[in-house]
């Protein structure tokens, strides 16, 4: 597969029997011959590894070992593994699977060809659409970070607030999504939770986003559609960032982010002005050590 012509070296000494490429690349004149000419090589191969290594899905059934509580709703061709516990007046639509040892809390409700993976807790007050994924391990609709100081000590505020998950929302493996305080927490439609992130209590995350591995949101902030999050971003409480806004690996977002900006570093600002500031400080370290030598030489000459 030839997405780039940034990748012809590696090409030219492909050994493949068959690539992938797109009707500019097809004649090139280096590579593996034998050539299969798509739009969207990318999209082609998905299909490809689809067709010839379809998903396992584990049989139907309801493992003997499984507990489950009173007023359930099941739906159709469902999978329920070993060790799995479904508290009561949970709502379980068609063809869900649940993998060993979910915990479902009172009145969890799952909708249609949902997959939840080994040793997730769904507590009391979550909802799931349609065709979501939750990998291993991961915690949904937990209380959320939320204590009150009393003169000498904290004092734990209840949670009462729901946690939504969208249709086709994707969650990582030991992601925590908080319940909401009072207002929901809700992340949206088709977007996609990399592993061990956080969200907090009362956080609303658009349609189609990115959160890649380890951002953390505060509570009550607002993040908007199609944005993407790089690796360990961090997003204060009770901001903003708006539509398609993309914030860099590492970045600390402690102000609201306007939409379709670009942001990096630490506090994050204008990415272009981050590479500028980074650029200026590694021109400062030279100049620094001709500082130095010019201080020595008139040192010298006292």
């Amino acid at each position: 597969m030839l997405t780039s012509r940034t990748y012809l070296t590696a090409f030219a000494h492909s050994r493949a029997s068959l690539v992938l490429v797109r009707p500019a690349d097809a004649s090139l004149d280096l590579g593996p011959r034998a050539r299969l000419i798509v739009d969207q090589p990318q999209q082609a191969m998905r299909s490809i590894v689809d067709y010839f290594f379809p998903p396992h899905r584990p049989q139907s059934g309801i493992h003997p070992t499984a507990m489950l509580g009173s007023d359930i709703h099941l739906g159709v061709d469902i999978s329920i593994g070993p060790g799995v516990v479904l508290e009561d007046e949970v709502q379980i639509g068609d063809r869900v699977v649940l993998g060993p040892r979910v915990v479902l809390g009172r009145g969890v409700s799952i909708g249609d060809d949902a997959d939840i993976g080994a040793g997730c807790i769904l507590h009391e007050g979550t909802v799931l659409g349609a065709r979501v994924r939750v990998k291993a391990g991961a915690v949904l609709g937990g209380e959320g970070f939320g204590y009150l100081w009393n003169g000498s000590t904290y004092d734990r505020i209840r949670h009462i607030g729901r946690c939504i998950l969208e249709d086709d929302v994707d969650v990582g493996s030991h992601t925590c999504i908080d319940r909401g305080s009072i207002a929901d927490t809700v992340i949206g439609t088709g977007t996609k939770l990399d592993n061990l992130v956080h969200i907090g209590h009362n956080v609303r995350v658009g349609a189609h986003c990115l959160l890649m591995a380890g951002v953390g949101i505060a509570g009550s902030a607002i993040i908007g559609d199609r944005v993407i999050l790089a690796g360990h971003v961090g997003v204060s409480g009770h901001l903003t960032v708006g539509n398609d806004a993309r914030i860099g690996a590492g970045s600390k977002v402690w102000s609201s982010v306007p939409a379709g900006a670009s942001y990096s570093g630490m506090p994050a600002g204008s990415h272009q002005e981050h590479l500028r500031g980074r650029a200026t400080i590694g021109r400062l370290t030279p100049m620094l050590r001709d500082v130095e030598s010019l201080v020595r030489k008139h040192r010298g000459k006292e």
